[in-house]
Protein backbone atom coordinates (compact mmCIF):
# COMPACT_ATOMS: atom_id res chain seq x y z
CA UNK A 1 0.00 0.00 0.00
CA UNK A 2 2.92 2.31 0.82
CA UNK A 3 4.36 1.50 -2.34
CA UNK A 4 1.23 1.86 -4.13
CA UNK A 5 0.91 5.80 -2.31
CA UNK A 6 4.96 6.37 -2.98
CA UNK A 7 4.32 5.55 -6.70
CA UNK A 8 1.12 7.74 -7.53
CA UNK A 9 2.67 10.45 -5.51
CA UNK A 10 6.02 10.28 -8.13
CA UNK A 11 4.05 9.75 -11.18
CA UNK A 12 2.17 13.03 -9.60
CA UNK A 13 4.90 14.85 -9.55
CA UNK A 14 6.24 13.75 -12.56
CA UNK A 15 2.87 14.53 -14.46
CA UNK A 16 2.99 18.30 -13.05
CA UNK A 17 6.69 19.01 -14.11
CA UNK A 18 5.82 17.18 -17.63
CA UNK A 19 3.09 19.75 -17.80
CA UNK A 20 4.96 22.33 -16.53
CA UNK A 21 7.61 21.59 -19.05
CA UNK A 22 4.62 22.05 -22.03
CA UNK A 23 3.31 25.39 -20.41
CA UNK A 24 6.92 26.91 -20.54
CA UNK A 25 7.10 26.30 -24.35
CA UNK A 26 6.38 29.38 -26.38
CA UNK A 27 3.34 29.58 -28.30
CA UNK A 28 3.37 28.20 -32.42
CA UNK A 29 1.37 30.22 -34.98
CA UNK A 30 1.27 28.60 -37.84
CA UNK A 31 0.51 30.33 -41.20
CA UNK A 32 -0.04 29.88 -45.46
CA UNK A 33 0.12 32.66 -47.77
CA UNK A 34 0.42 32.69 -51.78
CA UNK A 35 1.93 35.42 -53.36
CA UNK A 36 0.89 36.16 -57.18
CA UNK A 37 0.39 39.07 -59.20
CA UNK A 38 -3.72 40.66 -59.31
CA UNK A 39 -5.27 43.77 -60.52
CA UNK A 40 -5.28 46.60 -57.75
CA UNK A 41 -7.18 50.39 -58.32
CA UNK A 42 -4.89 52.23 -55.34
CA UNK A 43 -5.03 55.20 -58.24
CA UNK A 44 -8.13 54.60 -59.92
CA UNK A 45 -7.07 52.71 -62.83
CA UNK A 46 -5.87 49.36 -62.64
CA UNK A 47 -2.33 47.89 -62.27
CA UNK A 48 -0.86 44.81 -61.79
CA UNK A 49 -0.14 44.70 -58.02
CA UNK A 50 1.32 41.55 -55.61
CA UNK A 51 -1.03 40.26 -53.27
CA UNK A 52 -0.51 38.06 -50.31
CA UNK A 53 -3.38 35.38 -49.98
CA UNK A 54 -5.46 37.58 -52.46
CA UNK A 55 -4.95 41.09 -50.28
CA UNK A 56 -3.16 44.44 -51.13
CA UNK A 57 -1.82 45.35 -48.86
CA UNK A 58 -0.68 41.94 -47.43
CA UNK A 59 -2.65 40.06 -44.09
CA UNK A 60 -1.87 41.85 -41.33
CA UNK A 61 0.52 39.84 -38.73
CA UNK A 62 -0.71 40.07 -35.09
CA UNK A 63 1.57 37.96 -32.62
CA UNK A 64 2.91 38.01 -29.44
CA UNK A 65 6.48 38.56 -27.58
CA UNK A 66 8.10 35.43 -28.19
CA UNK A 67 5.71 33.41 -30.25
CA UNK A 68 7.31 31.18 -32.62
CA UNK A 69 5.96 32.03 -36.37
CA UNK A 70 6.06 29.29 -39.11
CA UNK A 71 4.93 30.68 -42.42
CA UNK A 72 4.79 28.46 -45.76
CA UNK A 73 5.42 31.04 -48.29
CA UNK A 74 4.38 29.81 -51.73
CA UNK A 75 5.58 32.04 -54.51
CA UNK A 76 3.32 32.14 -57.94
CA UNK A 77 5.38 35.00 -59.06
CA UNK A 78 7.07 34.48 -62.40
CA UNK A 79 10.02 35.86 -60.64
CA UNK A 80 12.27 34.71 -57.48
CA UNK A 81 10.62 36.23 -54.42
CA UNK A 82 11.62 37.04 -50.50
CA UNK A 83 9.91 38.27 -47.91
CA UNK A 84 12.10 40.61 -45.37
CA UNK A 85 10.84 41.06 -41.53
CA UNK A 86 11.85 44.47 -41.26
CA UNK A 87 13.07 45.01 -37.52
CA UNK A 88 12.28 42.12 -36.10
CA UNK A 89 15.68 40.64 -34.34
CA UNK A 90 15.90 37.31 -36.10
CA UNK A 91 18.27 36.42 -32.60
CA UNK A 92 21.28 33.75 -33.70
CA UNK A 93 19.11 33.49 -36.67
CA UNK A 94 20.10 35.08 -39.42
CA UNK A 95 19.43 32.34 -41.89
CA UNK A 96 15.94 33.75 -42.28
CA UNK A 97 16.37 37.23 -42.76
CA UNK A 98 14.98 37.11 -46.01
CA UNK A 99 17.23 39.40 -47.71
CA UNK A 100 19.63 38.40 -50.66
CA UNK A 101 22.51 38.11 -48.91
CA UNK A 102 21.74 35.40 -46.19
CA UNK A 103 18.79 33.48 -48.28
CA UNK A 104 18.35 31.99 -51.70
CA UNK A 105 15.35 33.46 -53.25
CA UNK A 106 12.46 30.95 -53.92
CA UNK A 107 11.79 30.45 -57.29
CA UNK A 108 8.84 30.50 -59.41
CA UNK A 109 6.17 27.77 -58.09
CA UNK A 110 8.19 27.01 -55.58
CA UNK A 111 7.79 27.26 -51.35
CA UNK A 112 9.85 28.01 -48.42
CA UNK A 113 8.84 27.85 -44.84
CA UNK A 114 10.25 30.79 -42.61
CA UNK A 115 10.46 29.71 -39.16
CA UNK A 116 11.52 32.19 -36.49
CA UNK A 117 10.78 33.66 -33.35
CA UNK A 118 9.49 37.17 -32.37
CA UNK A 119 12.18 36.86 -29.21
CA UNK A 120 11.67 39.31 -26.41
CA UNK A 121 10.11 42.21 -28.59
CA UNK A 122 7.55 44.23 -28.49
CA UNK A 123 6.17 46.77 -31.09
CA UNK A 124 5.06 48.14 -34.40
CA UNK A 125 7.11 46.51 -37.57
CA UNK A 126 6.51 45.59 -41.32
CA UNK A 127 6.96 42.85 -43.50
CA UNK A 128 8.17 43.58 -47.58
CA UNK A 129 9.71 42.01 -50.72
CA UNK A 130 13.15 42.64 -50.33
CA UNK A 131 13.40 41.05 -54.30
CA UNK A 132 14.56 43.12 -57.61
CA UNK A 133 11.79 46.50 -56.94
CA UNK A 134 8.64 43.90 -56.14
CA UNK A 135 8.54 46.17 -53.02
CA UNK A 136 6.81 48.72 -55.81
CA UNK A 137 4.20 46.50 -56.88
CA UNK A 138 2.71 45.76 -52.63
CA UNK A 139 3.77 42.55 -51.36
CA UNK A 140 4.38 44.12 -47.67
CA UNK A 141 2.08 44.34 -44.40
CA UNK A 142 2.10 45.38 -41.03
CA UNK A 143 3.49 43.12 -38.03
CA UNK A 144 2.88 44.17 -34.50
CA UNK A 145 4.05 42.41 -31.40
CA UNK A 146 2.44 42.34 -28.55
CA UNK A 147 3.33 42.39 -25.06
CA UNK A 148 2.70 39.14 -22.85
CA UNK A 149 -0.16 39.52 -20.44
CA UNK A 150 2.32 39.26 -17.41
CA UNK A 151 4.12 41.84 -18.91
CA UNK A 152 2.72 45.50 -18.40
CA UNK A 153 2.85 48.47 -20.56
CA UNK A 154 2.70 51.61 -19.46
CA UNK A 155 -0.05 53.45 -20.87
CA UNK A 156 -3.78 52.29 -20.65
CA UNK A 157 -5.02 49.34 -23.05
CA UNK A 158 -6.60 51.51 -26.08
CA UNK A 159 -10.11 50.51 -27.20
CA UNK A 160 -8.99 49.16 -30.96
CA UNK A 161 -5.48 49.28 -32.67
CA UNK A 162 -5.23 50.60 -35.83
CA UNK A 163 -2.40 49.97 -38.29
CA UNK A 164 -1.45 52.41 -40.73
CA UNK A 165 0.69 51.63 -43.80
CA UNK A 166 1.92 55.31 -45.34
CA UNK A 167 4.03 55.69 -48.41
CA UNK A 168 4.36 56.77 -51.66
CA UNK A 169 3.61 54.93 -54.80
CA UNK A 170 3.55 54.48 -58.62
CA UNK A 171 1.21 53.79 -61.08
CA UNK A 172 3.71 52.00 -63.50
CA UNK A 173 4.67 48.37 -63.49
CA UNK A 174 7.36 47.10 -61.18
CA UNK A 175 9.14 45.67 -63.87
CA UNK A 176 9.29 48.80 -65.71
CA UNK A 177 10.02 50.79 -62.97
CA UNK A 178 13.28 47.89 -62.72
CA UNK A 179 14.30 48.18 -66.55
CA UNK A 180 14.84 52.26 -65.74
CA UNK A 181 17.16 51.38 -62.71
CA UNK A 182 18.88 48.39 -64.78
CA UNK A 183 19.40 51.29 -68.09
CA UNK A 184 21.00 53.48 -65.69
CA UNK A 185 18.26 56.16 -64.96
CA UNK A 186 16.77 57.44 -61.66
CA UNK A 187 13.15 56.80 -60.49
CA UNK A 188 10.99 59.39 -61.59
CA UNK A 189 8.79 61.16 -58.46
CA UNK A 190 6.15 59.23 -57.16
CA UNK A 191 2.73 59.71 -58.43
CA UNK A 192 0.87 59.88 -55.03
CA UNK A 193 1.18 58.83 -51.43
CA UNK A 194 -1.38 55.71 -50.43
CA UNK A 195 -2.73 54.90 -46.63
CA UNK A 196 -3.10 51.35 -46.79
CA UNK A 197 -2.59 50.89 -50.28
CA UNK A 198 -5.82 53.16 -50.85
CA UNK A 199 -6.25 57.05 -51.89
CA UNK A 200 -8.81 57.54 -49.37
CA UNK A 201 -9.83 55.31 -45.85
CA UNK A 202 -11.94 55.61 -43.18
CA UNK A 203 -11.51 54.36 -39.66
CA UNK A 204 -13.77 54.67 -36.61
CA UNK A 205 -14.33 55.27 -33.02
CA UNK A 206 -16.45 55.93 -30.45
CA UNK A 207 -16.50 59.55 -28.21
CA UNK A 208 -14.31 59.87 -25.46
CA UNK A 209 -12.39 56.53 -26.13
CA UNK A 210 -8.39 56.30 -26.60
CA UNK A 211 -7.20 54.30 -29.90
CA UNK A 212 -3.20 53.33 -31.11
CA UNK A 213 -2.56 54.31 -34.21
CA UNK A 214 0.30 52.34 -35.54
CA UNK A 215 1.83 54.27 -38.35
CA UNK A 216 4.70 52.66 -40.77
CA UNK A 217 6.50 54.33 -43.53
CA UNK A 218 6.22 51.62 -46.38
CA UNK A 219 7.08 54.27 -49.47
CA UNK A 220 10.08 53.86 -51.87
CA UNK A 221 12.19 57.73 -51.59
CA UNK A 222 10.29 60.39 -49.38
CA UNK A 223 9.57 60.98 -45.44
CA UNK A 224 5.65 61.81 -44.55
CA UNK A 225 4.52 63.95 -41.51
CA UNK A 226 1.36 62.55 -39.78
CA UNK A 227 -1.03 64.20 -38.57
CA UNK A 228 -5.15 64.23 -37.38
CA UNK A 229 -7.26 67.55 -37.74
CA UNK A 230 -7.97 69.25 -34.00
CA UNK A 231 -6.37 65.89 -32.27
CA UNK A 232 -3.03 66.19 -30.70
CA UNK A 233 -0.97 62.58 -30.45
CA UNK A 234 0.83 60.47 -28.05
CA UNK A 235 3.32 59.39 -28.94
CA UNK A 236 4.13 55.87 -26.46
CA UNK A 237 6.25 53.20 -29.01
CA UNK A 238 8.53 53.62 -31.42
CA UNK A 239 10.19 50.24 -33.08
CA UNK A 240 10.25 48.61 -29.74
CA UNK A 241 10.98 50.96 -27.66
CA UNK A 242 8.93 52.59 -24.78
CA UNK A 243 9.05 56.22 -25.49
CA UNK A 244 8.73 58.95 -22.67
CA UNK A 245 5.53 60.45 -24.05
CA UNK A 246 4.91 63.36 -25.20
CA UNK A 247 2.27 65.24 -27.24
CA UNK A 248 2.47 65.76 -30.61
CA UNK A 249 0.62 67.61 -33.56
CA UNK A 250 2.03 66.32 -35.92
CA UNK A 251 5.25 63.78 -36.46
CA UNK A 252 7.81 63.23 -39.43
CA UNK A 253 8.06 59.95 -40.29
CA UNK A 254 10.67 58.48 -42.49
CA UNK A 255 11.52 55.28 -45.19
CA UNK A 256 11.06 52.51 -43.05
CA UNK A 257 10.23 53.65 -39.75
CA UNK A 258 7.07 53.09 -37.54
CA UNK A 259 6.01 54.31 -34.37
CA UNK A 260 2.62 54.20 -32.40
CA UNK A 261 0.30 57.04 -30.93
CA UNK A 262 -2.51 57.16 -28.77
CA UNK A 263 -4.70 59.42 -29.70
CA UNK A 264 -8.17 60.38 -27.58
CA UNK A 265 -11.57 60.95 -29.61
CA UNK A 266 -12.32 63.78 -27.55
CA UNK A 267 -13.60 66.42 -29.65
CA UNK A 268 -17.49 67.48 -31.08
CA UNK A 269 -18.98 64.71 -32.77
CA UNK A 270 -17.91 64.60 -36.55
CA UNK A 271 -15.45 63.57 -39.29
CA UNK A 272 -12.13 64.80 -39.06
CA UNK A 273 -9.20 64.45 -41.58
CA UNK A 274 -5.78 61.83 -41.22
CA UNK A 275 -3.43 63.67 -43.51
CA UNK A 276 -0.19 62.32 -44.48
CA UNK A 277 1.93 64.47 -46.68
CA UNK A 278 5.68 64.21 -47.73
CA UNK A 279 8.84 66.26 -46.91
CA UNK A 280 11.32 66.97 -48.09
CA UNK A 281 10.60 67.61 -52.09
CA UNK A 282 9.48 70.34 -53.85
CA UNK A 283 6.33 68.77 -55.06
CA UNK A 284 4.43 67.84 -51.99
CA UNK A 285 2.02 64.41 -52.46
CA UNK A 286 -0.34 64.28 -49.93
CA UNK A 287 -3.33 61.56 -48.57
CA UNK A 288 -5.77 61.79 -46.72
CA UNK A 289 -8.14 59.46 -44.47
CA UNK A 290 -10.71 60.24 -42.10
CA UNK A 291 -11.08 59.73 -38.56
CA UNK A 292 -15.16 58.87 -37.90
CA UNK A 293 -16.63 59.40 -34.81
CA UNK A 294 -19.44 56.94 -34.52
CA UNK A 295 -22.08 59.17 -33.09
CA UNK A 296 -20.85 61.92 -35.81
CA UNK A 297 -22.91 64.62 -36.70
CA UNK A 298 -21.61 66.25 -39.68
CA UNK A 299 -18.90 64.91 -42.42
CA UNK A 300 -15.35 65.88 -42.84
CA UNK A 301 -14.56 69.21 -43.78
CA UNK A 302 -12.56 72.79 -43.44
CA UNK A 303 -8.73 73.02 -44.71
CA UNK A 304 -6.50 70.58 -44.33
CA UNK A 305 -4.42 70.76 -41.15
CA UNK A 306 -1.61 72.51 -42.15
CA UNK A 307 2.25 70.33 -41.83
CA UNK A 308 6.03 71.44 -42.41
CA UNK A 309 7.52 71.09 -45.88
CA UNK A 310 10.76 71.83 -45.85
CA UNK A 311 11.91 72.83 -42.49
CA UNK A 312 14.90 70.59 -41.63
CA UNK A 313 16.11 71.75 -38.69
CA UNK A 314 12.15 71.71 -37.71
CA UNK A 315 12.31 67.87 -38.08
CA UNK A 316 15.73 67.42 -36.78
CA UNK A 317 14.78 69.28 -33.25
CA UNK A 318 11.62 66.96 -32.83
CA UNK A 319 13.82 63.71 -33.47
CA UNK A 320 16.10 64.84 -30.49
CA UNK A 321 12.93 64.36 -28.75
CA UNK A 322 12.16 60.93 -29.26
CA UNK A 323 13.77 59.57 -25.84
CA UNK A 324 13.79 56.28 -24.03
CA UNK A 325 11.67 55.75 -21.13
CA UNK A 326 14.23 54.42 -18.85
CA UNK A 327 11.30 53.08 -15.77
CA UNK A 328 9.20 51.29 -18.28
CA UNK A 329 10.21 47.69 -19.18
CA UNK A 330 9.74 46.06 -22.57
CA UNK A 331 9.59 42.71 -23.92
CA UNK A 332 10.67 41.95 -20.45
CA UNK A 333 10.44 42.67 -16.82
CA UNK A 334 13.30 44.56 -16.15
CA UNK A 335 13.39 48.17 -17.01
CA UNK A 336 14.63 49.43 -20.45
CA UNK A 337 17.58 51.58 -18.82
CA UNK A 338 19.00 48.54 -16.92
CA UNK A 339 21.78 48.20 -19.78
CA UNK A 340 23.86 51.71 -19.61
CA UNK A 341 25.00 52.01 -23.04
CA UNK A 342 26.35 55.60 -22.40
CA UNK A 343 29.05 53.94 -20.15
CA UNK A 344 30.59 51.54 -22.40
CA UNK A 345 33.53 52.62 -24.54
CA UNK A 346 32.94 51.41 -28.25
CA UNK A 347 35.75 49.10 -29.86
CA UNK A 348 35.53 50.22 -33.34
CA UNK A 349 34.30 53.59 -34.80
CA UNK A 350 32.77 53.24 -38.43
CA UNK A 351 31.85 56.36 -40.45
CA UNK A 352 29.69 55.12 -43.66
CA UNK A 353 29.26 57.47 -46.26
CA UNK A 354 26.59 57.53 -49.03
CA UNK A 355 27.23 58.88 -52.22
CA UNK A 356 25.25 59.02 -55.52
CA UNK A 357 27.82 57.69 -58.01
CA UNK A 358 28.44 57.37 -62.28
CA UNK A 359 29.52 53.99 -63.07
CA UNK A 360 30.13 53.29 -67.05
CA UNK A 361 28.15 56.16 -67.24
CA UNK A 362 25.52 54.71 -65.23
CA UNK A 363 23.68 55.88 -62.34
CA UNK A 364 24.59 53.70 -59.05
CA UNK A 365 24.56 54.17 -54.94
CA UNK A 366 27.66 53.37 -53.05
CA UNK A 367 28.95 53.31 -49.22
CA UNK A 368 32.33 54.31 -48.69
CA UNK A 369 33.08 54.24 -52.46
CA UNK A 370 31.56 51.02 -52.82
CA UNK A 371 28.67 49.74 -55.20
CA UNK A 372 27.43 46.36 -53.55
CA UNK A 373 26.06 43.89 -55.84
CA UNK A 374 24.79 40.81 -55.00
CA UNK A 375 26.51 37.72 -56.15
CA UNK A 376 24.98 34.24 -57.17
CA UNK A 377 25.77 32.65 -53.90
CA UNK A 378 24.44 34.11 -50.68
CA UNK A 379 27.10 35.46 -48.80
CA UNK A 380 25.65 33.61 -45.63
CA UNK A 381 26.31 30.05 -47.75
CA UNK A 382 29.20 30.90 -49.24
CA UNK A 383 30.59 32.03 -45.24
CA UNK A 384 29.09 28.63 -43.55
CA UNK A 385 30.62 26.36 -46.29
CA UNK A 386 34.07 28.37 -46.82
CA UNK A 387 33.26 29.19 -50.49
CA UNK A 388 35.52 31.21 -52.20
CA UNK A 389 35.39 34.30 -54.66
CA UNK A 390 32.00 35.48 -53.82
CA UNK A 391 32.82 38.35 -50.72
CA UNK A 392 35.87 40.07 -49.57
CA UNK A 393 35.89 41.15 -46.02
CA UNK A 394 38.41 44.19 -47.69
CA UNK A 395 37.22 45.70 -50.35
CA UNK A 396 34.89 48.47 -48.20
CA UNK A 397 36.90 50.56 -45.44
CA UNK A 398 35.64 51.64 -42.47
CA UNK A 399 36.28 55.28 -43.13
CA UNK A 400 35.42 57.28 -46.16
CA UNK A 401 38.20 57.81 -48.85
CA UNK A 402 38.70 59.56 -52.28
CA UNK A 403 38.51 58.14 -55.45
CA UNK A 404 36.06 56.93 -57.94
CA UNK A 405 33.30 54.67 -57.23
CA UNK A 406 33.63 50.79 -58.16
CA UNK A 407 31.15 47.46 -58.10
CA UNK A 408 31.60 45.18 -54.98
CA UNK A 409 30.40 42.78 -52.42
CA UNK A 410 31.25 44.07 -49.68
CA UNK A 411 31.09 42.61 -46.15
CA UNK A 412 32.83 44.55 -42.85
CA UNK A 413 34.37 42.26 -40.11
CA UNK A 414 33.22 42.79 -36.87
CA UNK A 415 33.70 40.54 -33.68
CA UNK A 416 30.75 38.59 -31.72
CA UNK A 417 29.93 41.12 -28.24
CA UNK A 418 31.70 44.29 -29.38
CA UNK A 419 30.36 47.27 -28.89
CA UNK A 420 31.04 49.69 -31.68
CA UNK A 421 29.93 53.23 -32.91
CA UNK A 422 28.90 53.90 -36.23
CA UNK A 423 28.65 57.18 -37.73
CA UNK A 424 25.94 57.69 -40.90
CA UNK A 425 27.69 60.55 -43.11
CA UNK A 426 25.39 61.89 -45.43
CA UNK A 427 27.15 64.47 -48.30
CA UNK A 428 24.18 64.90 -50.50
CA UNK A 429 21.02 67.25 -50.18
CA UNK A 430 18.70 64.42 -50.34
CA UNK A 431 17.70 63.22 -46.81
CA UNK A 432 18.57 59.86 -46.05
CA UNK A 433 17.00 56.59 -44.47
CA UNK A 434 19.55 53.81 -42.89
CA UNK A 435 18.39 49.83 -41.78
CA UNK A 436 20.41 47.39 -39.42
CA UNK A 437 18.59 43.78 -40.00
CA UNK A 438 18.83 41.73 -36.82
CA UNK A 439 19.65 44.44 -34.76
CA UNK A 440 17.99 47.67 -32.87
CA UNK A 441 20.72 50.91 -32.05
CA UNK A 442 20.95 53.61 -30.15
CA UNK A 443 20.08 56.53 -32.20
CA UNK A 444 23.13 59.26 -30.26
CA UNK A 445 23.45 62.13 -32.05
CA UNK A 446 22.17 64.33 -34.88
CA UNK A 447 23.86 67.13 -36.77
CA UNK A 448 24.57 69.25 -39.63
CA UNK A 449 28.20 69.32 -41.46
CA UNK A 450 30.31 66.91 -41.43
CA UNK A 451 30.69 64.99 -37.87
CA UNK A 452 34.59 65.05 -36.17
CA UNK A 453 35.23 63.48 -32.98
CA UNK A 454 34.32 66.39 -30.95
CA UNK A 455 30.23 65.48 -32.44
CA UNK A 456 30.48 63.04 -29.82
CA UNK A 457 30.25 65.69 -27.11
CA UNK A 458 26.45 66.24 -28.35
CA UNK A 459 25.50 62.80 -28.20
CA UNK A 460 23.02 61.77 -26.02
CA UNK A 461 24.73 59.04 -23.74
CA UNK A 462 21.65 59.05 -20.96
CA UNK A 463 18.31 58.24 -23.04
CA UNK A 464 18.30 57.91 -26.45
CA UNK A 465 15.81 55.25 -28.03
CA UNK A 466 16.73 52.07 -29.18
CA UNK A 467 15.19 52.00 -32.83
CA UNK A 468 16.27 49.82 -36.53
CA UNK A 469 15.86 52.52 -38.80
CA UNK A 470 17.67 56.19 -38.50
CA UNK A 471 17.49 59.07 -40.73
CA UNK A 472 20.13 60.95 -41.89
CA UNK A 473 19.42 64.64 -42.59
CA UNK A 474 20.45 66.34 -46.05
CA UNK A 475 24.57 67.68 -45.97
CA UNK A 476 24.62 65.81 -42.16
CA UNK A 477 25.26 63.06 -39.95
CA UNK A 478 23.55 60.59 -37.57
CA UNK A 479 25.78 58.59 -34.82
CA UNK A 480 24.43 55.05 -33.36
CA UNK A 481 25.75 53.01 -31.04
CA UNK A 482 25.57 48.95 -31.41
CA UNK A 483 26.24 46.17 -28.92
CA UNK A 484 26.81 43.72 -31.23
CA UNK A 485 25.21 40.61 -29.56
CA UNK A 486 23.74 38.33 -32.81
CA UNK A 487 26.09 36.22 -34.78
CA UNK A 488 25.34 36.14 -37.85
CA UNK A 489 25.34 37.94 -41.49
CA UNK A 490 23.29 41.12 -41.37
CA UNK A 491 22.43 43.63 -43.82
CA UNK A 492 23.12 47.89 -43.41
CA UNK A 493 21.17 49.16 -46.54
CA UNK A 494 19.32 52.20 -47.43
CA UNK A 495 15.70 51.96 -47.00
CA UNK A 496 15.21 53.84 -50.02
CA UNK A 497 14.88 50.67 -52.46
CA UNK A 498 16.24 52.24 -55.37
CA UNK A 499 19.42 53.47 -54.12
CA UNK A 500 19.39 50.03 -52.10
CA UNK A 501 18.80 48.31 -55.21
CA UNK A 502 21.82 49.88 -56.99
CA UNK A 503 24.19 49.64 -54.25
CA UNK A 504 23.80 51.59 -51.20
CA UNK A 505 23.93 48.43 -49.18
CA UNK A 506 26.68 46.16 -47.38
CA UNK A 507 27.02 43.47 -45.08
CA UNK A 508 27.81 42.92 -41.24
CA UNK A 509 29.65 40.12 -40.49
CA UNK A 510 29.33 38.72 -36.91
CA UNK A 511 31.40 36.47 -36.29
CA UNK A 512 33.36 34.04 -33.23
CA UNK A 513 35.44 31.59 -33.93
CA UNK A 514 33.15 29.48 -31.03
CA UNK A 515 30.86 27.29 -32.68
CA UNK A 516 27.78 26.97 -30.36
CA UNK A 517 23.65 26.95 -30.97
CA UNK A 518 24.12 29.32 -27.97
CA UNK A 519 25.46 31.90 -30.37
CA UNK A 520 23.86 30.72 -33.65
CA UNK A 521 21.52 28.24 -35.21
CA UNK A 522 22.65 25.65 -37.37
CA UNK A 523 21.50 26.11 -40.86
CA UNK A 524 17.78 25.16 -41.50
CA UNK A 525 17.29 21.46 -42.77
CA UNK A 526 14.56 23.25 -45.69
CA UNK A 527 17.15 25.87 -46.70
CA UNK A 528 17.46 26.35 -50.41
CA UNK A 529 20.56 26.42 -51.72
CA UNK A 530 21.43 28.34 -54.92
CA UNK A 531 25.12 29.47 -56.58
CA UNK A 532 27.99 27.83 -55.94
CA UNK A 533 26.19 26.10 -52.75
CA UNK A 534 24.12 24.04 -54.91
CA UNK A 535 24.95 20.19 -54.33
CA UNK A 536 25.67 20.98 -50.68
CA UNK A 537 24.19 19.32 -48.03
CA UNK A 538 21.79 21.52 -45.64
Amino acid sequence: MRETHLLLLVCGVLACFTLSLVKAEDPYRFYTWTVTYGTIYPLGVPQQGILINGQFPGPRLDVVTNDNIILNLINKLDEPFLLTWNGIKQRKNSWQDGVLGTNCPIPPNSNYTYKFQTKDQIGTYTYFPSTLMHRTAGGFGGLNVYARSVIPVPYPRPAEDFTLLVGDWYKNNHKNLQQLLDSGNTLPFPDAILINGQAHSTFSGDQGKTYMFRISNVGHSTSFNFRIQGHTMKLVEVEGSHVIQGMYDSLDVHVGQSLSVLVTLNQAPKDYYIVASTRFTKQVLTATSVLHYSNSQSSVSGPLPAGPTYQIQWSMKQARTFRWNLTANAARPNPQGSFHYGKITPSKTIILANSAALINGKQRYAVNRVSYINPDTPLKLADYYNIPDVFSMDTIQANPTEGPAFYGSSVMPTSLHDFIEVVFQNNENTIQSWHLDGYDYWVVGYGRGQWTQASRNTYNLVDALTRHTAQVYPNSWTAILVSLDNQGMWNIRSAMWARQYLGQQLYLRVWTSTKSLANEYDIPSNAILCGKAVGRHA
